[in-house]
């Protein structure tokens, strides 16, 4: 199934990206995951390929097009390779280079996001802290004025590929308290007062790193405030709404790719002198799943094509993603259970999926947040 808004530009990016996971991620998806790393040079093939510039402006050094490209290119690096934690991995710019793009001026896109877009360098987002996540107008990473540089002090923690990043382009306290007061640093890896602090271990996605970030008395340039000081809030806000959208499409995508795994399992499998897709309890259990998966795409593609329209879509959003993270949960449970006992097997590709799948309902914004950003848009 393909969403409502594609067009054949969009079926032809299909198959290029479907070509690149073919061959660069789908034969060693499995071996990363267990390795719970890959090889940093898939960005630099990435880059040559094109996979990094999908939706990203011409003149920045992308392929163009929009988030409905970036969601059809998603959709095949899932499906195809096989693996949510490459995806995610390699995707992490998608999330940290847009306050860049958005804010930043013509000098700090040729120095940040040019070499990402080329595979050059790695990109990611800093913004949760240990003391809280969903609550941005309260971090308390602080960033005090001293001459040419801003010294930063604090700490980021669940940062997707924090690791092995060349630069985070992140989220500190400028001013005051609330979200006057926040702004947007880029920090570079070698910076004295930067460290990894550990990389962390996740229930899913293992092939992407994670990591605790610390900053001691970090000196940042003041040439790396991207935007006006102090307000960075607002950027850091229209940057969830195309994240939810993005990671809404991978719940789809994921969802997909395990109801395929569960359909091909149940034809072949035997129980009681016949394939288990001959019992009426197992088919309405796939039928359940595939009904999930439709409405959440349909979901996706009313906020995508809202969001490329410029629609205020802040509560669709949140909808969006609680609906589809939902499905995912649902579908990934029910391919497990299909499954049986292999799919509680580490060498089932459901039972990756599955752990994968749990992250949705957290990262982005909890599903309990969803709800309180929809009844504030709703008006009660």
């Amino acid at each position: 199934m393909r969403y409502l808004f594609e067009t054949e530009e969009h079926a032809l990016l299909r198959k290029s990206i479907r070509g690149f996971a073919d061959v660069h991620i789908a034969p060693f998806s499995a071996e990363w995951e267990e390795a719970e790393e890959f090889p940093k040079e898939l960005y630099a093939k990435a880059g040559a390929a094109g996979v990094l510039g999908v939706s990203y402006p011409e003149q920045f050094g992308g392929g163009g097009g929009d988030i409905t490209h970036a969601i059809a290119a998603g959709d095949e690096m899932i499906m195809r390779g096989r693996s949510v934690g490459v995806t995610v991995g390699i995707g992490s710019h998608g999330i940290a280079l847009p306050p860049i793009i958005r804010l930043g001026t013509d000098a700090q896109r040729d120095r940040f996001v040019r070499p990402v877009l080329k595979g050059e360098k790695v990109s990611a987002l800093a913004i949760t802290e240990p003391s809280g996540g969903s609550d941005v107008a309260r971090l308390k990473t602080r960033a005090r004025r001293d001459g040419d540089h801003f010294v930063v002090t604090g700490s980021k923690t669940f940062i997707t590929s924090g690791v092995r990043a060349d630069f985070v382009t992140t989220a500190v306290r400028t001013g005051g308290d609330g979200h006057g007061g926040v702004s947007i640093l880029v920090i570079e890896k070698g910076t004295p007062g930067f460290t990894v602090s550990r990389s962390l271990k996740k229930t899913g996605w293992w092939a992407s790193d994670t990591a605790e970030l610390s900053f001691d008395e970090c000196r940042v340039p003041v040439g790396n405030l991207i935007g006006e000081e102090n307000q960075g809030f607002y950027a850091v806000m229209v940057n969830f709404v195309a994240e939810r959208v993005m990671l809404a499409s991978q719940c789809v995508a994921i969802s997909q790719l395990a109801y395929d795994e569960a359909v091909a399992y149940a034809k072949q499998r035997e129980a009681f002198g016949k394939p288990i897709m001959g019992y009426q309890v197992l088919r309405h259990k796939l039928a359940d799943m595939a009904s999930r998966i439709a409405a959440a795409r349909a979901l996706v593609s009313e906020l995508a094509t809202r969001h490329v329209r410029g629609d205020e879509a802040s509560g669709l959003a949140a909808m969006t993603k609680n609906v589809a993270t939902d499905c995912c949960s649902f579908v990934c449970d029910g391919a497990v259970q299909i499954f049986g006992g292999y799919g509680y097997m580490r060498e089932t590709l459901v039972e990756r999926l599955y752990r994968d799948a749990r992250l949705y309902p957290i990262g982005g914004g909890t599903r309990e947040i969803m709800n309180e950003i929809i009844c504030k848009t709703e008006g009660y």
